[in-house]
């Protein structure tokens, strides 16, 4: 709005004056509206936990909220300075990459219009993440907007989900190795194993599947005299050498104990492979000083039109190894079906054995011994016998499997209970009449043997000087002490000690004389010259002289074929 006033100056002359005057109230409301939008945007970049950056087209600080400051650590007398070189130094002395951070910010300077996103990693330890965007008027780039996020706690939570997968892989990797894999070896267990059988039995038809089914032989030996240690190391060495003997996808598993076993798929010759693993175990190893030759009987069956099936060829294997182990050990036989039919017979023997015994149908027959010089029965051999069925089983027959199941302790405590209870009456008559027993090398290694058989006397008030114990040659074979000290305790106390069969096995008459033993009986073999006379005497008169000259009583077994006694 504008007007004219006139007014008078002194000397009362007309004054005349213009005047303009303008609403100014619009102004006022929008200064107070750009005040309130700038106290806004204030708050909000003091409020975010963001640290953010402005900087002006011309690369100088335009501005920086505190959160920057404070996630920064920069000192404000530093800002004030403007010095945007000496900033940039007290930043890049903070990183691990400087010079990673240098060339982002250069790139995106090149670029005014383009929008960035990456990670910083402190020095100590913590971890921003940095965005960057182009600051725009009126889609004109003024300058540049960078924004830091601290991380930090999230990147640590990450960083232990993370290791914690791992652990979980790492332990599931061990789990699987527990069920998988045998812990002392190495090798494939027994679940693997069967695994990889099963596959290779359900693969295309007519392609090579073989078994090779192998244990230690004396196993139990090592870990007796030299520990269990020692036998861990037999143990992972045998596995080691099995390895080397087969080609590399060939499964080697430890199926438990000293047992292992092979699966050959494919093999153009597998009992090449057999031969080979029997020759590595002949090497000696040494272990904590001792030097040690393993052997190992194994037992090879292949896939055949009537055998399908995993666990017959597994049991197929298991059969001619244990064929291997009863003819010598330390070899490999093929399974043949013969060898079945010789394990049902053995087993069913065993079991029959086992009745018998428990229902007491183990008898005691007695074969007289007579004296030549006096013409009279001097002494009394009592032998098992066994009725089965209305038949006689030959001893040949039942007494190995007796000792094989450990039955032999059972028929040998009842053969000597009831020798020395039905006899003694007998041996009462004369002093110098005497009752023989045989005893297995098994009875021997039971610790209290020597005890029992003088506990046995006592009670049934037989003289421990009537008895004799009969014992082969393979007893002694493998110079076991506590054998020695059983018999040595026995004839301490007055029982005698003959060596039965003497000159079919392996001692020789110059050992004699190391061995407890009073009596030698001549096999029959040997007497048979007397009767037949197709061989020369003096072989037998130099075994009886010889044992004569040790101290020691002479018994030759009589000619069975021609059913005369002992003499």
């Amino acid at each position: 709005m504008a007007c004219s006033l006139l007014a008078q100056d002194s000397d009362d002359a007309p004054v005349s004056m213009a005047v303009a005057v303008r609403d100014t109230s619009h102004r006022q409301a929008a200064d107070a509206g750009l005040r309130e939008a700038m106290s806004l945007l204030s708050a909000t970049l003091e409020s975010t936990a963001d640290g953010i950056l402005v900087v002006s087209g011309d690369g100088r600080i335009a501005g920086v909220n505190n959160q920057f400051i404070s996630m920064w650590g920069i000192p404000r007398e530093l800002l004030a300075t403007q010095d945007d070189e000496a900033v940039m130094g007290f930043v890049l002395d903070q990183l691990v990459d400087p010079a990673q951070f240098v060339e982002k910010v250069t790139a995106l300077y090149a670029d005014p219009s383009a929008e960035s996103h990456d990670v910083l990693d402190f020095r100590d330890g913590r971890t921003f993440e940095r965005y960057s965007r182009p600051q725009k008027v009126a889609e004109v780039v003024v300058g540049r907007v960078w924004s830091f996020r601290d991380v930090t706690p999230a990147r640590i939570a990450q960083d232990r989900i993370t290791q914690a997968m791992a652990d979980l892989a790492e332990q599931a990797a061990q789990l699987k190795d527990l069920a998988f894999k045998d812990p002392l070896t190495g090798l494939s267990n027994r679940q693997l194993f069967s695994d990889h059988l099963a596959a290779a039995l359900r693969g295309p038809c007519g392609t090579a599947v073989d078994v090779l089914l192998l244990d230690l032989d004396d196993f139990k030996e090592v870990n007796d005299i030299l520990g269990h240690h020692a036998g861990d190391q037999m143990l992972i060495e045998v596995g080691r050498r099995l390895r080397e003997c087969v080609r590399p996808n060939d499964v080697v598993a430890r199926l438990g104990g000293d047992e292992f076993v092979v699966l050959l798929v494919g093999s153009l010759d597998a009992e090449a492979v057999a031969g080979r693993i029997v020759d590595s175990l002949r090497v000696p190893l040494w272990i904590d000083g001792t030097m040690l030759r393993p052997s190992l009987s194994l037992g090879l069956a292949s896939i055949s039109e009537d055998a399908v099936d995993a666990s017959e060829l597994l049991r197929r294997a298991d059969v001619a190894m244990y064929a291997a182990k009863s003819a010598g050990k330390n070899r490999y036989l093929r399974f043949r079906p013969e060898m079945m039919k010789s394990l049902v017979q053995r087993t069913e023997l065993e079991a029959g054995l086992r009745l018998a015994v428990d229902a007491g149908q183990i008898a005691v027959h007695y074969q007289p011994i007579i004296s030549t010089r006096r013409g009279v029965v001097v002494k009394v051999e009592a032998l098992a016998r066994w009725e089965r069925d209305g038949e006689t089983v030959p001893p040949q027959q039942f007494i190995p499997a007796a000792e094989r199941s450990g039955l032999i302790v059972e028929i040998g405590t009842e053969v000597l209970l009831k020798g020395c209870t039905e006899l003694k009456p007998w041996l009462a008559g004369d002093p110098a009449r005497s009752l023989a027993v045989n005893v297995s090398g098994v009875q021997l290694q039971h610790g209290d043997f020597a005890e029992l058989v003088l506990a046995v006397t006592e009670s049934c008030g037989v003289d421990p000087r009537q008895l004799v114990l009969e014992v082969t040659e393979s007893v002694f074979f493998d110079d076991d002490c506590h054998v020695i000290q059983q018999l040595t305790a026995l004839r301490k106390a007055g029982v005698r000690v003959a060596l039965d069969d003497f000159g079919t096995g392996y001692s020789s008459l110059g050992r004699l004389q190391d061995l407890p033993v009073d009596t030698l009986k001549i096999d029959q073999s040997f007497t048979s010259m007397i009767h037949t006379g197709k061989e020369n005497l003096p072989i037998l008169s130099c075994m009886i002289s010889m044992a004569h000259g040790l101290g020691l009583t002479v018994t030759a077994e009589g000619w069975k074929r021609r059913r005369r006694p002992n003499t």
